[in-house]
């Protein structure tokens, strides 16, 4: 028999004993439509942040650029030819103008930036163009594949366009100059550094606000523009570039060019107010050449392209200088291959 003490003793078990509370249907289903809508959210933002980086990516490989409006005859009266030549890789065939100089066998070949085309009308280009005439060069201007008006490509920030640089170099030759200059600006520049790991056949070059593609400098380009966080947005930018335009960050020798000591001597010029370049580039390029010909001019408040139309006489004063030391040496290069043949027979 249970004892009296044990009843009460389970009873008050019993009584002491928490119960379990029941959920109310109507709050489980409302905390589930909460974490719904959340987690939505969540997602939309997230789509909206990779759709907007997959825009940026897609505007940067495909930069608008506006259609030839003149010619050499009409800008400049300098007879010309038009001129179709492969890119050295045979990748595709590039369009442009020879305008050959009085029987020499000099050549300069401008390289034109990111979102112009050959006539890059805010540097001016034809003033250059005319002016290296003058100088009795030969003169080659031609538009890279994300300026050409027939058979238009991506822009991959010197991968391809290197390949079409070699192609006008080749030309050149093709055409019997034994000294070639290449006059690059902005990516143009940057595209001609790369393009100069791969030839010998390049006897100087002129860079004005050399830009480099790299992560660093993409990144100051957006910011400049929107204020993305620097990570993940490289990351981002870097999965989606080579499905837009088949090329990485990692296939751009931007860590090879910036520790190139060049073998041919190079001028650089850029400007302290670069907004899309900053300056410490050209002064870290140029701080790697030992050619006793090259030298960089650091023009206090100049921008991004725009060194010679605000300091036109000093602008070519000093290119002037350049070529004329360019020019010495290869006369003595000349002498003493004379020499030297003279000396065998």
């Amino acid at each position: 028999m249970i004892s009296t003490s044990q009843r009460s003793s389970q009873l008050q078990a019993a009584v002491q004993e928490p119960s379990i509370p029941l959920i109310n249907p109507r709050l489980l289903r409302f905390k589930h439509i909460v974490i719904a809508l959340l987690l939505s959210v969540v997602f939309f933002l997230l789509f909206c942040f990779i759709t907007l980086h997959a825009y940026i990516a897609w505007v940067l490989t495909n930069p608008t650029v506006a259609p030839l409006y003149s010619n050499p005859m009409q800008a400049k009266g300098m007879a010309y030819e038009e001129v179709s030549f492969p890119a050295k890789d045979g990748s595709r065939m590039v369009q442009g103008w020879y305008i050959p100089a009085n029987q020499s066998r000099k050549t300069i070949i401008f390289s034109h930036g990111y979102g112009a085309n050959r006539e890059e009308s805010w540097i001016p280009m034809y003033d250059l163009a005319h002016y290296a005439h003058r100088l009795n060069f030969n003169v080659v201007m031609f538009d890279y594949g994300f300026a050409s008006q027939n058979s238009k490509a991506v822009a991959t920030g010197g991968k391809a366009e290197s390949q079409q640089l070699l192609g006008a170099i080749q030309l050149a030759k093709q055409r019997g100059s034994s000294e070639i200059i290449v006059w690059g600006f902005s990516m143009g520049a940057g595209t001609a550094l790369q393009a100069g790991l791969q030839t010998k056949d390049v006897d100087a070059m002129i860079l004005d606000s050399t830009f480099l593609l790299e992560p660093d400098t993409l990144y100051h380009n957006i910011h400049n523009q929107i204020d993305l966080p620097r990570h993940p947005s490289l990351e981002i930018l870097e999965l989606l570039f080579p499905i837009l335009n088949g090329t990485s960050l990692d296939q751009i020798p931007y860590q090879e060019v910036k520790k190139e000591n060049y073998p041919f001597p190079i001028m650089f010029v850029h400007g302290t107010q670069d907004e899309k370049a900053p300056y410490p580039i050209a002064e870290k390029l140029a701080a790697n050449q030992t050619n006793p010909l090259s030298s960089v001019w650091i023009v206090k408040n100049g921008r991004h392209e725009l060194i010679f139309r605000e300091h036109p006489r000093e602008y070519l004063r000093r290119v002037s200088t350049f070529l004329s030391s360019v020019q010495q040496l290869e006369d003595k290069k000349t002498i003493a291959n004379a020499n030297k043949q003279t000396a065998a027979n």
